[in-house]
C-alpha cells in the first residue's frame, strides 16, 4: 500500500508507527485497566511533531491533509483503540474553529492545540438528540454582551481532559435545526460543569463525560464566526470531515487484532500441527485480509477525496465510516474466536480490540444513520439520471413490462 502514499504520507505513518510501538503498545493494557489518560504519550506525540497536524501552518499547525491524519490514527488504533480517539477528538473539536471560525478565534485557539498544549473536545449530543442532532435542547440566548447557556451535552469524547469546547445549542430556539449556533467554551467559564464521567465498555484511557451548563454567561465574541443560525451546517461539515478519521481507528483495531491472530494461530498447535494449517483458519484469516484491504482503500480514498477540496464527500465519508467500523467488529470477534479461551481472558490482548471496536460502530454517527446518509445520497443520484434511463428504457421494452 504504500507505493500509493506520498514521501510526506509515508513520513507521518512511520513516525506514528514508532510511537505506537515504543509508547502506546507498552501502556495499552495499563491504561484500559486504570482508565488514565495517556500524558506519556501525549508527550511523545509533542516530540515527535505529530499533535496537530491537521491545523493550518498559519496558526501553529503542518497544514497536514485528513489522509495524514488517519495514517497517524491508523497506526496509533493498532496498538490501542483508545489512544486513536484520544487523538483523533481533537481534529474533531478543533474542525469547527478551522471551518467556521473568524480569524481572531483561529488565533487564540488554534495554536496551543497545534502545539498539544491544550486538548479540545466536541459538544453537540444530548441524552435525547443522539443521531437526531437537529432536535438539540441546549439553549444560548442573547444577553447585552453574553449569552446565557442552560442545558446538558451528552457523550463529549475528551470531556475530562479538555481545556476548550466547541457547543452547539439554540441561539433561537423557534427556529429549530436552523437556530443552531456554534460556540467556543473554555473550561473555566463560571457555570459551565464537566459533570459525571461515563464507565465505558472500551476506550477507556479517553474520558467520555457529561457537560452541564447552568446560566453560563459566554461572551458574545465565543459565538463561532460571529454569526448566529450557522450551527447545525458548521457540525455536518466537520461530521463529513472528520469521520474518516473514525473509519482509521476501526482499520487500525481491524490492523492490530488481526496481526495478533496471525501470530497467536501460527504458534499455536493442535492435532500435531500449527492451527494456521487448517483450511478452515486460512479461510478466516483470508477473509479478515480481504476486508481489512478493502477498508483501508476506502478509507484512504475519502480522505483524498477531502484533500483535494471536493463539496459532496458525505456519501464516500459515510460508506468509509460504515465500512471501515464495521470490519473492525467482524475481524476484531474473529480474531477473539481465533485465540478460542484465551481470547475471552484480559490476560490476552485480543478481547481489548473488540471493546473498542464496538463503539467506532456508534460515535461521530450510527453505522445505521451512515446507511441513512448513504441512501438519501444515492436517492438524489438517481433522480439526476432517471431522465436518461428513461430513454434508455425505450430500447429494453421488455424492462419496462417487468421482463413479462
Amino acid at each position: 500500500m504504500k507505493e500509493l502514499l506520498s514521501p510526506q504520507n509515508i513520513d507521518y505513518m512511520e513516525r506514528a508507527r514508532e510511537v505506537a510501538e515504543k509508547h502506546v503498545r507498552p501502556a495499552a493494557a495499563e491504561l484500559d485497566r486504570t482508565g488514565e489518560y495517556g500524558w506519556d504519550i501525549l508527550e511523545a506525540l509533542k516530540s515527535y511533531g505529530l499533535t496537530g497536524i491537521w491545523i493550518p501552518k498559519e496558526y501553529g499547525g503542518q497544514s497536514a491533509g485528513v489522509l495524514d491524519l488517519c495514517l497517524v490514527v491508523e497506526q496509533l488504533s493498532r496498538a490501542c483503540g483508545g489512544v486513536g480517539v484520544a487523538y483523533a477528538v481533537n481534529a474533531l473539536g478543533s474542525f469547527p474553529i478551522i471551518l467556521g471560525g473568524t480569524e481572531e478565534q483561529k488565533q487564540k485557539y488554534l495554536p496551543p492545540i497545534a502545539a498539544g498544549d491544550q486538548l479540545i473536545a466536541f459538544g453537540l449530543s444530548e441524552k435525547a438528540s443522539g443521531s437526531d442532532a437537529g432536535s438539540l435542547r441546549t439553549t444560548a440566548l442573547k444577553h447585552g454582551d453574553h449569552y446565557v447557556v442552560n442545558g446538558a451535552k451528552k457523550w463529549n469524547t475528551n470531556g475530562g481532559v479538555a481545556s476548550v469546547f466547541t457547543v452547539y445549542a439554540l441561539t433561537e430556539p423557534d427556529k429549530g435545526m436552523r437556530g443552531i449556533s456554534a460556540f467556543i467554551v473554555e473550561r473555566d467559564t463560571p457555570g459551565f460543569v464537566v459533570g459525571k464521567r461515563e464507565e465505558t465498555m472500551g476506550i477507556r484511557t479517553v474520558p467520555v463525560n457529561e457537560l452541564e451548563f447552568h446560566d453560563c454567561r459566554v461572551p458574545a465574541d465565543a459565538l463561532m464566526g460571529h454569526t448566529e443560525g450557522g450551527g447545525f451546517r458548521n457540525a455536518m461539515m466537520t461530521l463529513d470531515r472528520a469521520r474518516p478519521g473514525v473509519a482509521a481507528q476501526g482499520l487500525g483495531l481491524a490492523q492490530g487484532a488481526f496481526e495478533w491472530a496471525m501470530r497467536y494461530v501460527s504458534e499455536r498447535r493442535q492435532f500435531g500441527q500449527t492451527v494456521l494449517s487448517f483450511q478452515a483458519i486460512q479461510f478466516m484469516l483470508a477473509d479478515m485480509a480481504t476486508q481489512i484491504e478493502a477498508a483501508r482503500h476506502l478509507v484512504y480514498t475519502s480522505a483524498r477525496l477531502i484533500d483535494a477540496g471536493a463539496t459532496n464527500i458525505s456519501k464516500l465519508a459515510a460508506m468509509a465510516k460504515v465500512f471501515a467500523t464495521d470490519t473492525a467488529m467482524r475481524v476484531t470477534t474473529d480474531a477473539v474466536q481465533l485465540f478460542g479461551g484465551y481470547g475471552y481472558c484480559r490476560d490476552y490482548p485480543i478481547e481489548k480490540y473488540m471493546r473498542d471496536a464496538k463503539i467506532t460502530q456508534i460515535y461521530e454517527g450510527t453505522n445505521q444513520v451512515q446507511r441513512l446518509v448513504i441512501g438519501r445520497a444515492l436517492t438524489r443520484e438517481y433522480k439526476g439520471i432517471s431522465k436518461e434511463l428513461d430513454v434508455r428504457i425505450e430500447h429494453f421494452p421488455e424492462f419496462e413490462g417487468g421482463g413479462e
